[in-house]
């Protein structure tokens, strides 16, 4: 096998078939970027760690059945510290996803790599709902120097005292581009960011993370600490996700202010209040990040058409913009229809994704603070004939190739890595 991208390397047992390959064993493969569509939106069709696990497992049998001893049994690896020295290992870069199922593998894997002849170098790593010790564990078991682009980890819990365990250990990879850090369990944030110094202690360890473009801190309890946790950045964040933050005014007041500002690509304030006293300093932020901003995610805003025509001015400055998520907002068939006039001056954008109109539900009391509501509300026939009305407005426009959904689950906001 040849490997154009990498030089002239061989697969094991290659040389049989051709002699001059000997002396070019395989000495790289990379696996990186094998990513199924949907890695920041759909977990479910997330594949990379059963994608390589499966190579690593069957790579390391493969290649250990080559130096098996005679007496030996054909099924028996041999131990990685048997191997003979003259073994040249095989450098394979992944990207990484592991689950409290797949944990106690992956830190088995890492704790041979030294001796083993597949030695896994990890750019990006994502953990989902480990134990505090083992995040740990396996990310002391890392390379620093490689894991450089995306570190995401999601705990359903974390008690305090894990949390200085998780950030010493997340800021010895001081090359990384993008960090998520994302907890499900609500109470616990809040008691971080009362506890004292904890929050203070965060904020301080993210100046050491030098390159860093992308940061997550999704169901995070930053109620006025948004300033304290940016202003020691050493560049300009490009994307910032923020959902259910429980954002104050002065936050945006700040980030609309921020020289991270002009530089933001993707911005997610999804499940922040935008309706009331965050309107005007999130409306000055769209303003700041017009010239660069790509996609918007505003979901579950409470955003009525008061709200929305108010924001359309500044809205149609972002030229740029590629994606804009209003899903689960009580906005009305007259607010969406505004919206998709200004849009005419948005050449790059491909797709909304827009809440079934509050206009076309039935039978409930009064208007809802959420668009989220059970479909059998819908009145079927009435939805129909605003989506008519809304694709009849898009073909005038010549902007038929535009998708305007209300699939939630359908097309996702692009990742950051992919704009």
């Amino acid at each position: 096998m040849r490997l154009s991208r990498y030089g002239v390397h061989s697969s094991p047992g290659s040389h049989l078939l051709c002699p001059s390959l000997r002396r070019h064993p395989l000495q790289l493969l990379d696996m990186t970027g094998l990513l199924d569509y949907g890695y920041e939106e759909d977990l479910k069709t997330m594949k990379m760690w059963a994608r390589t696990m499966t190579m690593a497992q069957t790579g390391i049998c493969h290649l250990l059945e080559k130096v098996e001893q005679p007496n030996e049994s054909p099924n028996k690896c041999r131990k990685v510290e048997d191997l003979p020295c003259t073994l040249l290992p095989v450098e394979v870069r992944v990207d990484l996803w592991v689950t409290p199922s797949s944990s106690g593998f992956l830190k088995q894997a890492l704790q041979n790599n030294a001796v083993s002849p597949l030695r896994l170098c990890c750019r990006d790593f994502r953990a989902e709902d480990l134990p505090p010790d083992i995040t740990v564990d396996l990310l002391g078991l890392l390379d620093h120097s490689s894991l450089r682009r995306r570190l995401d980890l999601s705990f359903f819990t974390l008690e305090a005292g894990g949390v200085w365990e998780i950030v010493a250990s997340i800021m010895k990879f001081t090359n990384l581009l993008s960090l998520k850090l994302q907890y499900s369990n609500m109470d616990v944030w809040r008691l971080w960011a009362m506890l004292e110094g904890t929050f203070s202690f965060l904020a301080s360890e993210m100046s050491k993370l030098k390159r860093l473009k992308k940061l997550n801190l999704g169901t995070s309890w930053l109620s006025g600490q948004l300033r304290q946790l940016l202003s020691g950045l050493q560049c300009p964040l490009e994307s910032l996700e923020l959902p259910v933050c429980y954002l104050l005014p002065v936050d945006l007041s700040y980030l609309s202010q921020s020289p991270h500002a002009p530089h933001l690509k993707k911005l997610d304030l999804s499940g922040n209040n935008l309706s009331g006293d965050l309107l005007p300093p999130f409306q000055a932020l769209v303003g700041e990040a017009s010239a660069s901003l790509l996609c918007l995610k505003v979901t579950e805003c409470q955003l009525m058409d008061v709200h929305l025509i108010s924001t359309l001015p500044l809205l149609s400055r972002c030229t740029r913009l590629r994606y804009l998520g209003l899903y689960d907002n009580p906005l009305s068939s007259i607010g969406l229809k505004a919206l998709l006039s200004r849009s005419e001056v948005m050449p790059d954008l491909q797709l909304v994704v827009y809440p079934f109109p509050v206009d076309c539900y039935k039978d409930l009391p009064g208007v809802p603070l959420s668009a989220n509501l059970l479909e059998d509300y819908i009145d079927e026939e009435k939805f129909a004939q605003v989506q008519g009305e809304m694709h009849q407005m898009l073909i005038a426009a010549g902007r038929a190739d535009v998708l305007w959904t209300t699939d939630v689950y359908g097309p996702n906001m692009p990742d950051y890595f992919s704009l």
